[in-house]
């Protein structure tokens, strides 16, 4: 969890989410880092099988993928725990930017976008039995889409990665932990 707690690496995961494979200079253009420090961390990930040489190529010129797509995090022991809280602050920092940056700049997008590209606030009452269930059928909603992640072949024309940034807690989760 440690070696994806990194901007950078994050950012290179994410791009090449979007398109793989990518070289060290390729992946800098996209997430605008030298070609040098996303070779670094393209290592560093490869290292700790986050991404693996795609083969064919040499130096800043060798094509990286992605060797899974997403990853779990584990805080099942107090080692864990600390990395996971790293992890997630660099995720949750990275996502609120991002969708800062998108609310800014919405009213640009064309108007068919634009109608698609939301923000919105639910409140349910659920046990925490039906929240999981929620969380397992919202989730088993977006895997219809997952193989054209894995497979760029199974994209229709005119497909564009759509980003769903969901966020699900307690709306008392504050004052829960204050009582």
């Amino acid at each position: 969890m440690r070696a994806v707690a990194h901007p950078t690496r994050l950012a290179l995961l994410e791009a090449l989410a979007r398109r793989e494979p990518l070289t060290a200079t390729e992946a800098a253009q996209m997430v605008g880092e030298s070609p040098t420090n996303c070779a670094f961390h393209l290592r560093t990930l490869a290292k700790y099988g986050f991404v693996e040489e795609a083969g064919g190529g040499t130096g800043r010129s060798r094509p990286w993928r992605r060797s899974h797509i997403g990853f779990t995090i584990d805080d099942s022991d107090p080692e864990s725990t600390i990395a996971a809280a790293a992890l997630s602050a660099v995720l949750w920092d990275s996502w609120l930017e991002r969708i800062r940056q998108v609310g800014a700049m919405r009213h640009a997008f064309p108007e068919h976008w634009s109608k698609i590209t939301s923000a919105a606030e639910s409140v349910f009452y659920l046990t925490p039995e039906e929240a999981e269930t929620f969380q397992e059928e919202l989730t088993a909603l977006l895997f219809r889409y997952r193989e054209r992640l894995e497979d760029p072949s199974l994209r229709p024309e005119g497909a564009i990665p759509m980003e769903l940034i969901q966020f699900t807690f307690p709306a008392d989760a504050l004052r829960i932990l204050e009582d």
